[in-house]
């Protein structure tokens, strides 16, 4: 699997799980979806927010890669973030909204990027103002992981509260390969092959 194919992968699983998590947060009553949990970022509401900010910082440096993408000049029009907590949307609506549209841009920048374009280093200068000049297909993967990361802990307040979020694997958007069956070296391994063990 090419390196733009994984990160094509993860912009549908990065949609699929804000879907969910977004869901599972709307049966949480709103002053608790406000409330201070002791989370990095407080609450549902702030660590929300915060994984927002953090796509659009990034997608704003990505946007001025030398490579040049369409699909993200839509981000360069949103403004620019005040700070790592900065609480852009109080309102669970209005902050879905937002987030479904920067998934879709992140949907999009995935397929537009080339392979190449992955290999080559990306200028930016990070939130304290301190140059860098880092790889962008590492920078995209961060971007992944910092979602995953904090969409955690977002789901460890979920649970607290009694909401089950629900699935979380990756392997739910692989595609079969081959003929599966239930033998062979996979199930030897634990199982149904990838995953099964989290099954």
């Amino acid at each position: 699997m090419s390196e733009k194919t994984q990160l094509v992968l993860l912009s549908h699983y990065n949609r699929l799980m804000n879907e969910r998590l977004y869901a599972a947060t709307a049966k949480m009553p709103e002053t608790l979806q406000r409330e201070d949990r002791g989370a990095f970022f407080g609450s549902v509401i702030g660590t929300l927010n915060h994984i927002l900010i953090g796509d659009i910082l990034w997608l704003k440096r990505f946007a001025r890669h030398p490579s040049g993408y369409r699909t993200l000049e839509p981000v360069l029009t949103l403004g620019d973030p005040t700070g790592l907590r900065e609480i852009r949307y109080l309102d669970l609506a209005e902050l879905k909204a937002a987030r479904d549209r920067v998934d879709q841009m992140i949907v999009d920048w995935c397929a537009e990027v080339r392979e190449e374009d992955l290999a080559r280093p990306l200028a930016y200068r990070d939130f304290a103002g301190r140059p860098h000049c880092k790889n962008l297909g590492g920078l995209a993967l961060h971007l992944f992981l910092h979602q995953i990361h904090h969409r955690g802990q977002v789901t460890t307040l979920l649970s607290q509260a009694g909401i089950d979020f629900g699935d979380t694997d990756l392997p739910e958007l692989l595609p079969e390969e081959g003929r599966a069956s239930g033998g062979g070296a996979a199930a030897t391994e634990g199982g149904s092959g990838l995953g099964s063990d989290l099954a």
